[in-house]
């Protein structure tokens, strides 16, 4: 086995352990701790003039809590001045099942400077073995919305 294929399997491998998906520890109303498998699936980054978003599903069972991520798209260049000055952003979250009906939207004001914001806003009960799709926007005064998309099946 050559240096490079040996790079390639151990990024690989990297890879598949960083995705996989953490349980997480539910307390149950009795107070007995339980395990409650919670997969989170996110969709790609969307880039917009600056600007990197995407959209996150975390399901567990029947449960989805969906949220938004606003991030810089990449380091600034040499001559912006720093800290940036904030961003006042709206945002766009939504949720349907794929060829059904809508499952709830929320619409929040977020301000935006230099560190990663998490926007919550829509949590929903969904039919098992359907699939959700979930979308975010980001718009401002000067930026129109570019929606990222993730859809997800919901496996209970």
């Amino acid at each position: 086995m050559n240096r490079i294929t040996r790079i390639a399997s151990g990024a690989a491998g990297a890879v598949a352990l960083l995705a996989a998906p953490v349980p997480a520890l539910a307390v149950s109303t009795s107070g007995a701790a339980e395990t409650a498998a919670t997969v989170t699936t996110c969709g790609y980054n969307g880039l917009q003039a600056g600007l990197s978003t995407k959209v996150c599903a975390e399901v567990t069972g029947a449960s989805v809590v969906l949220y938004g991520q606003i991030g810089l798209a990449g380091p600034p260049t040499p001559d912006t001045p720093w800290p940036p000055k904030p961003q006042e952003l709206l945002t766009r979250l939504s949720a349907g099942v794929v060829g059904g009906e809508s499952l709830g939207s929320a619409s929040v004001r977020a301000v935006f400077t230099a560190a990663t914001v998490r926007v919550d806003g829509v949590s929903v009960t969904v039919p098992c073995g359907s699939t959700l799709r979930a979308t975010f926007a980001v718009e401002s005064i000067w930026r129109g919305p570019a929606p990222v998309e993730v859809d997800v099946p919901v496996v209970c």
